[in-house]
């Protein structure tokens, strides 16, 4: 190959993992809106905002994913955790939110 093919290769394969990226967030941003929706359900019915045997079964789901897609299932696990941390954050927020309005 020579460094031209190389260098268009490259802005190739990091065009796409930017579109990728750009992706995630807005998926990301559409699973938060999903979860600020069941955090308004569980305030409003005086629900936990932590539901520990679902986030059991989702880990399970995720690793079993992770598995089949052939990435490092600590990798998910982890992101899982930094996302269900934002997710109980806002949960706790909205249920103050409802209690104050």
């Amino acid at each position: 190959m020579t460094m031209l093919e190389i260098s268009g290769r490259l802005a190739s394969c990091r065009q796409t993992i930017d579109n990728i990226d750009a992706a995630l967030v807005y998926i990301l941003a559409e699973r938060f809106r999903c979860t600020d929706e069941v955090g308004l359900l569980k305030a409003v019915h005086g629900l936990p905002p932590i539901d520990n045997e679902r986030e059991e079964r989702q880990f399970a789901r995720l690793r079993d994913l992770a598995e089949d897609a052939k990435i490092d299932q600590e990798i998910i696990i982890n992101l899982t955790k930094a996302i269900i941390k934002e997710v109980v954050q806002r949960h706790h927020k909205i249920a103050a939110e409802h209690q104050a309005g």
